[in-house]
């Protein structure tokens, strides 16, 4: 079992028991981060996709792959990139992982905005599903969703908390950064959120770090828009299974893809 790890926010000075990450190697062998214990983490405040990612060698068959870099989300709102024990497993610059969805930046934004297929480097999703992705449970009746009507930014970030709750999601709570580094705005114990209120649909950068997240955090990742979502997002978040949710000024999230639609069916994992 992966021990836990006290974690001391810079900013808040919150202390956090954290888990690190276990990635599946190919050979079946489990691959594990060497965290440095004691170490103190760094703030992010501008994400950069070839720093999120760390090459890794698996102790059983050498083989090496490129694994999501230990990060931590803190209540707070920063988000907190967690100290290496060693060298080994540092970022490749401009690298991709090994059999990763996306290849090196291409630009500020890090991906292309174009249409995604297998065949441009994003291969088709693939059972089971990966991890961070919502589990499959069975349906549960639940009362009528009651919305809140949206007029501001927070409205909707109001309205997507009632949104988990209703889906059985337990003590979500905002966080406490109108506009949090790290792009999470609702979190929970088993859930985290980000809710896009402008009028920009969601590109699939966003999806990907939000899965980022979810990943690193063991927790289901959902992402509400009111703008919608570009065609290289929405087959982004079907190749992670993360569920994306449309959201109109009745403050009535509506269920964008089959992951969406699964949770909404069954509610969240028990």
């Amino acid at each position: 079992m992966t021990e836990n790890l006290p974690v001391r926010c810079p900013v808040c000075r919150r202390e956090h028991h954290y888990v690190p990450p276990v990635y599946p190697c190919p050979c079946g062998a489990p691959v594990a981060p060497p965290l440095l214990r004691g170490g103190v983490p760094v703030r992010i405040h501008h994400r950069v996709w070839a720093d999120s990612w760390l090459t890794l060698r698996c102790a059983s068959c050498g083989r090496y792959d490129e694994w999501p870099r230990p990060e931590l989300g803190c209540p707070c709102g920063a988000l907190l990139r967690l100290p290496l024990a060693h060298d080994h497993a540092s970022p490749v610059p401009g690298a991709a992982p090994a059999g990763s969805l996306t290849g090196p930046p291409t630009g500020t934004a890090g991906l292309a905005d174009g249409v995604d297929t297998p065949g441009a480097g994003y291969p088709a999703p693939q059972p089971p599903p990966p991890p961070g992705a919502v589990p499959r449970t069975a349906a549960r009746e639940r009362p009528a969703f009651r919305p809140v009507t949206i007029r501001t930014a927070r409205d909707a970030v109001t309205a997507a908390a009632r949104y988990l709750d209703w889906l059985g999601f337990e003590r979500v709570r905002t966080t406490t950064e109108s506009h949090p580094a790290s792009g999470v705005d609702l979190r929970g114990p088993e859930v985290l959120a980000r809710v896009d209120p402008t009028t920009s649909p969601v590109g699939p950068a966003t999806v990907e770090t939000l899965w980022l997240h979810g990943l690193n955090e063991s927790a289901a990742a959902l992402c509400f828009s009111l703008a919608g979502y570009t065609t290289a997002a929405r087959a982004r978040a079907d190749v992670l299974r993360l569920p994306l949710f449309v959201m109109d000024l009745t403050g009535t999230p509506q269920p964008v893809n089959d992951a969406a639609r699964e949770l909404v069916r069954t509610g969240a994992p028990r």
